[in-house]
């Protein structure tokens, strides 16, 4: 019985390690296709770029979750409206940050979305504490001046809200569409609402060879590799340790951006996304904390604000 005790613990530990190195390669595929995708912001632009990654996801998920839109009802449309706008608006504001003042400083202010979900409706001295240090990490981050690029980082926290509001509206439209079919039919209508910026660059001859291949690639990369990879990852793993995990993406983004986009921050952007990566995880670990303590008290766990997980 011990020896097989053990076999059990040894199988859950491999099962957990195959969860964490997943969702790493998620994480670093999303942002490295972020900084593919900048490679083709001078031919195409931001949108462009959107334009092409909205087609790849709603290629991906539609057949995976095959949403029956003929028998949708109205309580299930608006939902699914309001989050295809929301992707619009928070891709093309996101890309239009990673243009204007790079990727690791646009990806963590986008960051604060989530972070705001979590944080929002608390009363307690611990998560004030947390609001008050992202926002001093915030701060660092930005360090605002004459040389400021306001407006970049304006819309990367139009980002952030927009983010914030993904994760509200998902959580109300998966309560009426089950799985994936929300997210679905938002990505196709949203690929839709994009198709005459496709239009136009085809008739002005830009979306072809390496934009479009940087393009595609940027959907691929951020779209469908991350959320098939979170949707294993969460079958292997809690979901405070996935949240956790998630506070990563920051960093990721500031490393791919050095790497592949050749943007050197200086140390205080460091200095500020490290304390929002620590703000965030801190901020998860206290909401699971609250989930299991309401969960005990009679609440339901889809009362507890969730991080949100992919795009």
């Amino acid at each position: 019985m011990p020896r097989l005790g053990r076999v059990f613990r040894d199988a859950t530990r491999g099962r957990r390690l195959r969860g964490l190195a997943t969702m790493a390669g998620s994480a670093l595929s999303n942002q490295v296709g972020a900084a593919v995708g900048a490679h083709a912001f001078d031919a195409v632009g931001p949108p462009g770029v959107v334009a092409v990654r909205q087609w790849v996801a709603a290629a991906v998920l539609l057949p995976l979750a095959r949403p029956p839109v003929r028998r949708l009802r109205w309580s299930q449309w608006w939902p699914v409206l309001l989050l295809a706008l929301v992707f619009a608006t928070m891709n093309l504001s996101l890309y239009t940050a990673i243009d204007r003042v790079g990727l690791g400083l646009a990806v963590t202010l986008e960051f604060l979305g989530p972070l705001g979900v979590a944080l929002a409706g608390s009363r307690t001295r611990r998560d004030l504490l947390i609001a008050l240090v992202a926002a001093a990490g915030v701060y660092v981050l930005v360090l605002p001046g004459p040389a400021s690029d306001v407006a970049g980082l304006v819309i990367g926290a139009v980002a952030g809200c927009c983010w914030a509001a993904y994760i509200l509206l998902n959580r109300l439209a998966g309560a009426r569409l089950p799985g994936l079919q929300a997210p679905a039919v938002a990505s196709a209508l949203c690929a839709v609402g994009y198709l005459p910026v496709l239009v136009v660059l085809a008739a002005q001859d830009r979306l072809t060879g390496a934009p479009l291949l940087a393009a595609v690639a940027a959907g691929v990369l951020s779209s469908a590799v991350p959320y098939a990879a979170d949707l294993v990852a969460l079958r292997y793993v809690p979901a405070r340790a996935f949240g956790v995990a998630m506070s990563a993406h920051p960093v990721l983004a500031a490393l791919v951006g050095m790497v592949l986009l050749g943007q050197f921050l200086p140390v205080h952007v460091w200095v500020g996304i490290a304390v929002v990566v620590l703000a965030n995880a801190a901020a998860v670990v206290g909401t699971a904390s609250a989930g299991r303590a309401g969960c005990r008290s009679g609440a339901t766990p889809g009362e507890v604000a969730p991080l949100g997980a992919g795009r």
